[in-house]
């Protein structure tokens, strides 16, 4: 059994269910702190609530271990940040007698590990805590400087995980070069795709004014519903920008329609309807406000509207650290990654805020959030390694 494995056992079997961290925080600081990383713990959220934040850095280095690169005191550069980003709360198992072994016992069948978390991201985590562990002991003052983010609120509301530890960091004007997010984002095989960016999120809640009344006169009521239709088909055929290299373009759907009292014989007096934008970065959260209203404002509507930003979308073009991962990829796999901004959103929305250059990397996501989560045993030495290849290859920058 290889540190990977064992450290990822380890994970799953605390039942962390979200805000849960059921202690994978104490295992991680502990080998962290071993290493001489600085460990502080950031507890957030109500008493029914409670979040475990985990805020980690190593600062081993010294302007004398750059002796070929500084000659004096007054010369020295301090190294750039790597984070380290993650959760170690994980979704409900959903049925337990559905689940083929218990889920948070480490199973394996036929070279596959099973357990809650095991690829959303309890696999990643530990990964990144050995590659750390092998890159100092070759490496004891690195020309770069390490730190992890964990936290266990990935997974439900997410306002009192990553977005609390971000603001505090920003409070102390800690700089953050470099960060990678170890959700599982490759679809076929180990190393196929990496995220380097996602779309932002806005949700609204509409509420169409009407009157109610009885059908069989409806000169004496006003149908919601009906007032609301024109706009509807407008808003769907509406193109909200045409995407760009990176992204798709932004998109507008209706998740959820409510009208009605239940009787077939009443026109209802209010209409409401909830709906979201997956927005590029072509649309601001302002300019898709400000355009959504104008089309209920041409068709006179009566109504009022609530609105949840729920994260800004964010992009990582080619540069160091995606040339990093990529050509770490390459020498671990053969494969050539692909870039993506696909899918939905992330803590990296978070930590994107404060950090120039982030990217998403983790094991096959197939089996995320559902019964018999897994991932391949094969695959959790070369994650390792290709975290490895990240931290030397910035080192050497």
């Amino acid at each position: 059994m290889t540190k990977t494995l064992r450290l990822t056992e380890q994970l799953i079997s605390r039942q962390s269910i979200t805000p849960e961290d059921a202690g994978c925080q104490d295992i991680i600081a502990a080998r962290l702190q071993a290493l001489g990383f600085e460990c502080e713990t950031i507890v957030s959220g109500p008493d029914n609530f409670r979040v475990t934040n985990l805020w980690a850095k190593f600062k081993g280095f010294s302007p004398s271990a750059l002796s070929g690169r500084a000659q004096h005191a007054t010369d020295f550069i301090a190294p750039k940040t790597l984070v380290f980003a993650g959760h170690t709360d994980v979704v409900p198992t959903g049925p337990l007698t559905q689940w083929t072994s218990p889920p948070f016992t480490p199973s394996h069948r036929d070279g596959v590990l099973y357990g809650r978390g095991a690829a959303d991201m309890k696999t990643s985590i530990a990964a990144m805590v050995v590659a750390v562990e092998e890159f100092l002991a070759a490496n004891p003052q690195p020309n770069l400087s390490i730190a992890f983010l964990i936290t266990s609120d990935e997974e439900g509301p997410s306002v009192d995980g990553t977005v609390v530890v971000c603001n505090k960091l920003k409070e102390r004007g800690e700089v953050l070069d470099y960060c990678i997010v170890g959700e599982p984002t490759c679809v076929e095989r180990l190393g196929d795709m990496i995220k380097n960016g996602r779309r932002g999120t806005l949700s609204g809640k509409l509420s169409i004014k009407g009157v109610q009344g009885h059908i069989a006169y409806p000169h004496l009521a006003d149908n919601p519903i009906h007032r609301f239709a024109p706009a509807l088909a407008e808003l769907v055929a509406t193109e909200w920008d045409s995407g760009n290299a990176f992204f798709p373009a932004t998109s507008w759907q209706v998740s959820n329609v409510h009208g009605g009292t239940g009787a077939s014989n009443v026109i209802p007096g209010e209409l409401v309807v909830d709906f979201n934008f997956r927005y590029c970065t072509e649309s601001t959260a302002d300019s898709l406000k400000a355009r959504f209203e104008a089309v209920l404002k041409k068709h006179r509507l009566d109504y009022s509207l609530q609105w949840t930003l729920g994260g800004l979308p964010f992009l990582t073009t080619p540069g160091e650290l995606v040339q990093a991962i990529s050509q770490s990829i390459q020498t671990e796999t053969g494969v050539n990654t692909e870039l993506s901004t696909t899918g939905g959103t992330s803590d990296g929305r978070f930590i994107a805020s404060i950090c120039p250059q982030l990217i998403e990397f983790g094991p096959i996501n197939a089996s995320i959030h559902k019964i018999d989560e897994h991932v391949l045993v094969s695959s959790l030495d070369p994650l390792k390694n290709i975290y490895k290849g990240v931290l030397e290859r910035l080192a050497a920058l």
